[in-house]
């Protein structure tokens, strides 16, 4: 026993647990100090969105086009299994919403899942999936622009589409180079609209279903033609990729966040609120859809929305709902060029594309970066004219794997993240997802399942095709170009 005042003398294993700690600690302070670094890095944006526009902005991501006019091919595919197919891809969605809500309460940067990834994967991690997402979404602002124009037609019939893509582009990228307010304004009334029609519908098919005293709608609809799996599960499962695609843009809140003037506050109000609306949204609204229509009819190529409105005979529906479609359009461009630029100025500032995309205008925004996001407008323009068949389809399908992959990448880092933060026993993270590491793999092993599906659909065969080159290529660019040490390494022992 030990007199008082006297000195321990340590043995060689409290020693080596001493040092050991003081490893350990020396690791959390310079991971900590690296993540700063890469927010430090990204500095000079403006912090001006409010919690009120973050959800607008995540709820507004995912209802655009995929629910309004990708809803039909999912229809077509499952009939009204389509429930589970949506029921599938809304669980999936709000997993990572959870991630990425973790992870950005602890770093709030706009390189958000790209940065993620490069600090706690690896350099080559983060590259690759910054500029697979980028390029996925710089075409998909193409493919939007041109839907745009497609709309305008049937007001317009006789105006060339380039003149709508010009005149709504220029719009468009002029509002993304004002100020990120005043992005955040426009994104919040262009969500309001698509939030308003949605909920008028709901309103207006919770009578018709249950009111109007019809015999030809009701709940026997999911049953009367082929019963609830008239394609059996193949097709349900299939119509879960048309649901992630629908899905899609939820994750720009974590990109977003670096401009939050609250990003903590902003990123859990977005989340809660996502949750709700995007189950109320997507999945009362089919169901309602599918007790009106017969599934096969819901399932052609015009947006069911519409098939909805003639079937109940109500007047000018047609010209309501492609308003309200365009709407959605508008707002998911918007978006994107807002995402885009903010990737590409991510990339730049990392050291991975030409400083002059990283450079800010005296307002605060990248504008290099966003001239260089609007090229998908220029490149759907010509390919439209050119080819309007194969290179339209090898667009979409770099684009739809793009996604894909960052989604399936996102998974994977937060299962880095948490994994690290248990390992160096950090502080405790003031925002968690629970049921953890379960939830993190079960979305890890669904999207990795979705994806492996593309190959063996013919509808998204291409996907894959183009898409494993691509990410090679994009692999061999960074080997030859930019592996060299980096500012921050990778945590590739996690």
């Amino acid at each position: 026993m030990r007199r008082p005042g006297q000195r321990h003398k340590d043995g060689p294993s409290q020693r080596f647990i001493r040092a050991h700690n003081n490893k350990e600690a020396l690791k959390v302070t310079t991971s900590n100090k690296g993540f700063e670094a890469i927010s430090n890095r990204e500095h000079g944006l403006r912090r001006q969105l409010t919690a009120g526009q973050m959800s607008m902005i995540a709820i507004g991501g995912a209802i655009g086009t995929g629910l309004f006019m990708g809803s039909a091919y999912a229809i077509g595919y499952a009939g009204p299994s389509v429930l589970l197919s949506y029921a599938i891809g809304a669980l999936i969605t709000l997993i990572l919403m959870g991630c990425l809500a973790e992870m950005t309460v602890a770093h709030s940067t706009s390189g958000s899942f790209g940065a993620y990834a490069e600090f706690y994967v690896s350099p080559l991690a983060g590259f690759l999936v910054r500029y697979a997402y980028w390029a996925a979404i710089v075409l998909a602002v193409g493919a939007e622009v041109t839907a745009i124009a497609m709309y305008m037609k049937y007001w317009f019939a006789n105006v060339p589409e380039w003149v709508w893509i010009i005149s709504f582009s220029s719009v468009l990228v002029v509002l993304n180079g004002i100020s990120v307010k005043t992005f955040g304004n426009f994104e919040y009334w262009f969500s309001t609209i698509k939030i308003a029609a949605i909920v008028g519908f709901i309103i207006l098919a919770v009578y018709v279903v249950f009111g109007s005293g019809n015999p030809d709608y009701g709940l026997h609809n999911y049953s009367a033609h082929g019963g609830f799996f008239p394609n059996g599960f193949e097709g349900m499962w299939i119509a879960v990729i048309v649901s992630i695609f629908s899905y899609l843009s939820v994750e720009m809140i974590a990109v977003a966040a670096g401009e939050a003037k609250d990003p903590q506050r902003a990123v859990k109000q977005a989340f809660r609120a996502t949750i709700v609306r995007l189950v109320v949204f997507y999945l009362l609204t089919l169901a309602l859809m599918l007790a009106i229509v017969p599934w096969a009819q819901a399932g052609k190529a015009q947006s069911p929305f519409v098939t909805v409105m003639q079937t109940i005979g109500i007047p000018g529906a047609t010209g309501v709902m492609n308003f309200v479609i365009l709407i959605a359009a508008l707002s998911a461009m918007n978006s994107q060029l807002y995402i885009t630029t903010r990737m590409m100025f991510s990339l730049s500032r990392a050291g991975y594309a030409p400083k002059s995309m990283g450079a800010l205008s005296k307002n605060g925004i990248p504008l290099n970066a966003l001239l260089l996001s609007s090229s998908g407008i220029a490149l759907a323009t010509l390919v439209n004219v050119l080819y309007p068949e194969s290179s339209f389809t090898l667009m979409m399908a770099i684009s739809m794997f793009g996604a894909i992959f960052t989604w399936f990448m996102i998974f994977l880092t937060h299962y880095c993240f948490r994994r690290y933060h248990q390992r160096h026993g950090e502080q405790q993270l003031s925002f968690r997802m629970r049921l953890f590491p379960y939830s993190t793999l079960l979305g890890l092993v669904l999207m990795g399942a979705v994806m492996i599906t593309t190959f063996f659909t013919e509808a998204f065969k291409m996907t894959l095709v183009f898409g494993v080159p691509f990410l090679l290529l994009l692999t061999l660019v960074y080997y030859l170009c930019f592996r060299k040490p980096r500012v921050v390494a990778g945590l590739s022992e996690v």
